[in-house]
């Protein structure tokens, strides 16, 4: 039986990440492992973003949703994660609703919109953390990750232990965090997955 593991990634087309993603997705589809990896851009491109109102509390509560049908959730923490700030822009949590505008998920080219929720609340201890915040979507999953105390994994888009990349909302984590890379016995950059098993019990 397969495992469903989530992945947080910054998906910029020039400077993210999506090198780990790529590599991730190999690995976890091979004959051995059998993972069903889940990511940001699979969800964002999925039923939930193809609406024409999809806003940014609605991907986060689809975020929410994925993750908390995940085993483990894997963070790449790139050289950009920690300014990375899409998905920051709701100010419902501190506005009236008819003060808050955002724009649909896709629909750019539309304009903004008026909000469309009409009451907020602070979640509970076992709720999912909050859809309507001002976090990015990289924090949002890490967030939710850790109150639903989802097996967490972190690695480096890099050789060697990047501690200055994590972002803050990371801290205490750091001796989690390992480098995804490593340079085989022919010189050539490969994933290295011990520690990936051992987090997810192969």
């Amino acid at each position: 039986m397969s495992k469903q593991v989530y992945i947080s990634a910054d998906y910029d087309q020039l400077y993210g990440d999506r090198n780990v993603v790529e590599e991730l997705n190999k690995w976890g589809s091979d004959s051995l492992h059998k993972v069903d990896f889940i990511d940001m851009s699979k969800v964002s491109s999925g039923t939930v973003a193809n609406g024409d109102d999809c806003r940014i509390c609605d991907l986060k509560a689809e975020f929410n949703r994925q993750i908390n049908a995940s085993s483990a959730v894997i963070f790449v923490v790139g050289n950009q994660t920690g300014s990375r700030t899409a998905g920051s822009s709701c100010e419902r949590m501190s506005k009236e609703q008819w003060q808050c505008y955002c724009t649909p998920y896709k629909q750019n080219a539309n304009g903004i919109k008026l909000c469309k929720i009409p009451s907020v609340s602070t979640p509970g201890e076992n709720d999912d953390y909050g859809n309507i915040n001002k976090c990015s979507y990289l924090r949002h999953e890490f967030e939710q990750a850790k109150k639903k105390k989802n097996t967490i994994i972190i690695v480096y888009n890099s050789t060697r232990k990047e501690s200055s990349w994590l972002p803050s909302y990371m801290n205490g984590y750091e001796d989690l965090a390992r480098p995804f890379w490593k340079i085989d016995d022919n010189g050539k950059k490969v994933g290295d997955y011990a520690y990936i098993k051992e987090a997810l019990g192969f």
